[in-house]
């Protein structure tokens, strides 16, 4: 039996863009008001979700 190759991309792909997000809404929030502060509340809004959701219990 051979072992299983696990390709790079396949596993660190999804923590990659979450934190890319983080970084883009933490950066947004630095930069000033109006559009900005709409994108820092996404870039952070959408990991926050996707936490909170992995901590519900699934049905």
């Amino acid at each position: 039996m051979k072992p299983r190759q696990s390709n790079f991309w396949k596993v660190f792909s999804t923590p990659l863009v979450i934190a890319l997000l983080s970084v883009a809404g933490l950066f947004s929030a630095l930069l000033g008001d109006g559009v900005w502060d709409a994108l820092s509340w996404v870039g952070l809004g959408v990991p926050a979700f996707l936490a909170i959701r992995g901590l519900l219990p699934r049905s």
